[in-house]
């Protein structure tokens, strides 16, 4: 919808909010995944943690509790999700899709936590290897890749549209990652009775999933200080809003990520004829920063740059 005025002082200024900008559902159709998902690791837990107290094996222990840090992240970004879609109220005039925001930046947090307890004990154990029941510890991990490697597929449908999910994809994927590594410990182990496979395969991984974390505690870090969304081109944007017609500027331009799935723009928009079709012209704008940029919340502000407010004293700038 778009709506405009004129004020006294001959500035035209309208406001644009894309056709269907309501609350986005794309977390909440993710809500059976990440209870199945929840159901199964938590099984999976109690399965390894209790081989892992029967056999005495700390690599099966110290999986399970890396398991259940994940488990913890998987509630996190749920909930984050099942926030996003509760109403706005008269306060939280955006609602709580912020709520997505921190709870990417929270798994990718917990997964670096994650990954520096298994760094730190894969050390230790070069100093003191301890004898490791390779036989058990391969098809206990083997149940485990199995139950991350279809949890994990359960979130590749909103991996690339969603950080929040995609949190909760890496977090799986790199489960599974894990639970190959100590099968391969686990068979080798057994056929050669040498210790330091276990720590070796351990470092392996840990590298590994650092290599996958690093991008997304970028991006969460980046939509948790308003910067641009990594999926849009400020400079397209720019060059787009100068493209309409009777446009000769553009300042105050500012885009950022309402939530992991939202990006809002707002921006004011020189044009010095600002005729009858301002409104239409509004729509348009609307509709196309949806289709180019996925831009879903944009609100224009249209000025002549006449009157005692010129528009070219206002900075030239995109606050990112």
């Amino acid at each position: 919808m778009a709506h405009s005025h004129t004020d006294g002082h001959g500035h035209g200024h309208a406001h644009s909010h894309a056709h269907g900008h309501g609350r986005h559902h794309a977390p909440a159709s993710f809500g059976r995944a990440f209870a199945i998902g929840t159901a199964l690791n938590l099984a999976y837990i109690a399965l390894e943690a209790g081989y892992g107290l029967h056999t005495g094996s700390m690599a099966l222990l110290a999986d399970a509790g890396h398991n259940l840090s994940d488990v913890l992240g998987l509630l996190l970004a749920w909930g984050g999700a099942s926030l996003a879609q509760r109403a706005a109220t008269a306060r939280r005039t955006y609602g709580y899709r912020s709520s997505t925001i921190l709870a990417a930046l929270g798994n990718a947090v917990a997964l670096l936590l994650a990954i520096g307890a298994i760094g730190w004990e894969a050390i230790g154990r070069f100093a003191n290897p301890e004898p490791v029941p390779g036989g058990v510890v391969a098809w206990v991990a083997a149940v485990g890749i199995l139950v991350n490697g279809f949890t994990a597929w359960l979130f590749v449908g909103g991996r690339d549209t969603d950080l929040n999910v995609r949190g909760a994809y890496l977090h799986m994927l790199a489960d599974a990652a894990v639970s190959a590594g100590v099968v391969i410990a686990g068979i080798t182990i057994t056929f050669t009775g040498w210790q330091w496979i276990d720590p070796t395969i351990s470092l392996v991984v840990v590298v590994l999933i650092a290599y996958g974390t690093w991008g997304l505690l970028r991006e969460s870090v980046d939509l948790a200080l308003h910067a641009v969304p990594s999926h849009v081109d400020p400079a397209a944007v720019r060059a787009y809003l100068l493209s309409l017609p009777g446009v000769t500027g553009v300042h105050d331009l500012h885009i950022w990520g309402m939530s992991t799935t939202d990006t809002a723009l707002t921006a004011h928009l020189l044009r010095p004829g600002n005729g009858d079709d301002a409104d239409t012209l509004l729509a348009d704008v609307a509709h196309e920063l949806q289709d180019r940029f996925g831009i879903r919340h944009p609100t224009i502000q249209i000025e002549r740059g006449t009157g005692s407010h010129p528009c070219h004293n206002c900075p030239d700038v995109i606050v990112a």
